[in-house]
């Protein structure tokens, strides 16, 4: 066969990622702060991008709300398949006052059928819900705490030197992670001048601080107290035995009896092994829900939107009028031009993200009724398949969906991701249980145990369970108690023995 260049023409079919579907995928999966960060930077970025900020939405015209058999209010089946070819969706407001009176009557709300996404619903509807972003206040840090001792402190300047940077080496808990030697070639000294400042810094408040690990920590608070006598050394020496509760061993390693013994544990559990936990961080942020489920008339959940989360966007085509007359070079149009197009999508794509978490979160209430009416015990297994067959998806976008995003309910907060657990077969051959309400029932049965009874095994709650219709093996029990962090039953029958 020749050898030869020549041309070819070949026709075929390939699924390509649009940027406007990457956008629509990155969208779904971003939590409200994380929305939020973006929406401002898509604010910023195109002009045509305007905030609504209005307090207040005129009135939409009532349609009538789909109703499922599980008395939870639908989605309308198209919410998570808009037609984006379409015009662009209304997102609270969308484009309703900027443009040229067009309202967009795609958008669905659970609350009363509303078709604005703004009355879908609200996080002021839950009664009793205190602003806790507004109570967060910043505390002193710790770091702070310690370098105004150090101010006062009566340390030569190298001295100094070598405390800040010890400081800067202390976590939040007051430990003190780094290797001094390494601090010590690091700043060209000595490490018994590094030794000598350490002690000095040990002596800082809170008492505790600059230890190296909790046996250091609890010996410097002892000292302090005038308690570190060589029996309290040797009961610091033998923590593990303590954490056991194993108290025979630990008379024998102290040399007491047992009235010593116990007045040293109680001392021990007097003292602080995070002496810095008393001085604050950066504020932690209170998490947000997406979605509110609360109960309606005759036994309903109602599904709503938490509309604080969505951000209120709109495009204004007022402005885009003006511009786009203007114009007169090719790239000015296309720049109006491309702008308009990415507004318009932005705000298509806001649309169909709160769509598709309703959708899916009114799936997971149909799932999980049992758990909202009646707890933890009535959980049921639920995988991303069983929900994405039941709305038409993807396991994937029901994934991305379901991924830090939070449903208040009146059982509590939970993030969506709660309420997929794997399932253990019954041993009657009935319905599968989930594992968490196994978990729960775990926990109940050794919550229940007392000195007066006997403290069960891991293979008596197998029979246990298994006569409750829980199909279970031993090695399954023991991974979930210790997932718990319960201790096992000879740990857990020492400590019984011992509150006596």
């Amino acid at each position: 066969m020749a050898l030869g260049p020549r041309l070819e023409l070949r026709q075929g079919q390939s699924l390509v990622i649009t940027p406007q579907l990457q956008q629509a995928i990155k969208l779904l999966q971003l939590t409200n702060l994380e929305l939020e960060a973006y929406v401002e930077q898509e604010l910023e970025r195109n002009p045509l991008l305007q905030r609504d900020d209005r307090d207040s939405e005129p009135e939409a015209e009532p349609v009538k709300a789909e109703t499922a058999d599980y008395s939870v209010d639908a989605v309308p089946d198209g919410a998570a398949h808009a037609d984006m070819d379409a015009g662009p969706t209304d997102l609270s407001p969308g484009e309703r006052d900027s443009g040229d009176g067009d309202s967009g009557g795609d958008g669905a709300g659970q609350a009363g059928g509303q078709v604005d996404w703004s009355r879908a619903g609200s996080g002021g509807s839950f009664e009793g819900d205190d602003d806790m972003e507004g109570r967060l206040t910043r505390a002193r840090t710790l770091g702070e705490h310690l370098h105004d001792q150090l101010a006062v402190a009566r340390l030569t300047e190298a001295e100094r030197v070598v405390a800040a940077v010890l400081i800067d080496a202390v976590d939040d808990g007051g430990y003190l992670r780094a290797d001094l030697e390494e601090i010590s070639l690091r700043l060209g000294c000595e490490e018994a001048l590094t030794q000598k400042v350490l002690a000095a810094l040990q002596g800082f408040e809170p008492t505790g601080v600059f230890a190296r690990d909790v046996r250091e920590c609890l010996a410097l608070q002892l000292k302090e107290r005038n308690r570190l006598d060589p029996a309290m050394e040797a009961l610091l020496d033998n923590l593990e035995l303590l954490a056991r509760r194993d108290l025979g061993a630990l008379r024998k390693a102290c040399g007491v009896d047992d009235d010593d013994i116990r007045e040293m544990i109680a001392e021990l559990k007097a003292l602080t092994p995070r002496p810095g936990a008393a001085f604050g961080g950066e504020p932690s942020q209170p998490v947000t829900p997406d979605v509110f489920v609360r109960e309606g008339a005759g036994g309903m959940w109602l599904v709503e939107l938490n509309t604080d989360t969505l951000p209120r966007v709109l495009v204004d085509k007022r402005y885009h009028a003006r511009i786009s007359g203007g114009a007169r070079s090719e790239a000015d149009k296309t720049f109006v031009s491309d702008c308009l197009a990415s507004a318009n999508w932005l705000v298509k794509s806001l649309d169909q993200r709160a769509r598709t978490i309703l959708k899916v979160s009114s799936e997971i209430v149909r799932q999980q009724d049992g758990f909202l009416a009646y707890g933890v015990e009535h959980l049921r297994p639920l995988n991303l398949k069983t929900v994405a067959d039941a709305i038409g998806m993807h396991e994937s976008t029901v994934s991305r969906v379901t991924s830090n995003k939070y449903i208040a309910t009146p059982r509590g907060m939970f993030e969506l991701k709660f309420f997929f657990t794997s399932s253990i077969a019954s041993s009657s051959g009935g319905e599968a249980h989930s594992a968490e309400s196994v978990r729960h029932k775990i926990r109940q049965l050794i919550d229940a145990e007392n000195a007066d009874t006997d403290v069960h095994s891991d293979d008596a709650i197998v029979d246990i369970l298994k006569e409750a219709g829980v199909d279970i093996a031993r090695r399954t029990v023991a991974k979930y108690r210790e997932a718990m962090r319960i201790p096992s039953s000879v740990e857990r029958r020492r400590m019984l023995r011992a509150a006596v």
